[in-house]
């Protein structure tokens, strides 16, 4: 088994676990040090919000392909942990950005549906699990969809989450080993999706004040909990708030760790 292919079970290995994956998402080389070094890491995410505004674009695709791809391609050379990438919707052409990524060493991603019809949204999907078997590995897709986010206003909550699980269901079924929920956040919510896709295969992401805590979703049967963009605003309030105090006459905190 190849270096990569190994890396991709390892994720893989890492979702089914008993134990919740705990990712705290990374934007540039220095973050995937810091987190790849700290007890408890097993695997690092990317945050495409993060990396595009790390370069000064907002999210969504704006960012160009290439300097995204450069970034994520640093991130897997620094480190030496399994490293899943966020493709947002695959920019134009799921296949060929999984492709190209799997060739920097990534053996995972998420991807978006963005609520596109569903056969759609699906070849996509196996559009990507192609680029994995094409390279000889099983490819860690969490298939996002954006069910929640992106919900008709004349529709029930009920008929939201239903929506989400009949897309989540179809990614499943078309080779994705998980389905990514954002927007998921009360307990009986997860309790259903997970009834619906089986244990260990819904992924969900921690919101500031709001979710649960992953000791919660581990019990509830969640397979993955992530950070994606909050951990850079956690990063960027420490350091405004370190101005703040600078500014103000004070100094820098102590306990400030050299981590660079």
């Amino acid at each position: 088994m190849t270096d990569l292919a190994t890396r991709a079970a390892t994720l893989l290995e890492l979702h089914t676990a008993p134990k919740i994956l705990t990712l705290s998402n990374v934007w540039d080389v220095v973050s995937a040090q810091v987190i790849a070094a700290t007890p408890g890491a097993t695997a690092l995410a990317t945050a495409s919000h993060s990396i595009a505004a790390t370069f000064g674009y907002k999210d969504g695709e704006n960012i160009p392909l290439e300097l995204h791809l450069d970034m994520v391609r640093r991130i897997v050379d620094a480190v030496t942990l399994p490293v899943t990438m966020d493709f947002e919707a695959g920019y134009g052409n799921a296949f060929d950005t999984a492709k190209r990524a799997i060739a920097f060493g990534v053996v995972g991603g998420n991807l978006e549906d963005q609520m596109k019809p569903l056969p759609e949204a699906v070849a996509a999907v196996k559009a990507v699990m192609n680029a994995g078997h094409e390279a000889g590995i099983g490819f860690v897709l969490n298939a996002r969809t954006d069910a929640l986010l992106r919900a008709d206003s004349s529709a029930s909550r009920q008929q939201t989450l239903d929506e989400a699980i009949r897309r989540g269901t179809a990614f499943l079924e078309a080779g994705a080993p998980v389905v990514f929920v954002p927007g998921l956040v009360k307990r009986d919510e997860i309790a259903l999706l997970v009834a619906a896709f089986g244990p260990r295969k819904l992924t969900v992401i921690s919101v500031p004040g709001v979710s649960l805590s992953a000791s919660e979703l581990e019990g509830l049967g969640v397979a993955r909990v992530s950070t994606g963009p909050f951990t850079q605003r956690v990063a960027l309030t420490a350091l405004q708030d370190a101005a703040v105090a600078l500014f103000a006459g004070g100094v820098l905190p102590v306990g400030t760790r050299a981590l660079n």
